[in-house]
């Protein structure tokens, strides 16, 4: 089996990883919503675009 961060072969003791570095980039993509599933309910987008409309402008 590979990672599927790097590609690498797994770690028992990290599996499905290869390593500590690799669980926790997954991790990190988890915290920060890389991770989701798109949704065509309705509702669901409303909702977002009132959260988009509530946060405050970026700076760049």
């Amino acid at each position: 089996m590979s990672c599927p961060i790097c590609g690498e072969t797994t770690d028992q003791s990290y599996r499905p990883f290869c390593s500590k570095r690799c669980a926790d980039i997954d991790l990190g993509k988890w915290l920060n919503g890389g991770y989701s599933v798109p949704s065509e309910d309705q509702e669901d987008l409303e909702n977002a675009l009132e959260d988009a409309e509530k946060r405050p402008p970026t700076e760049h």
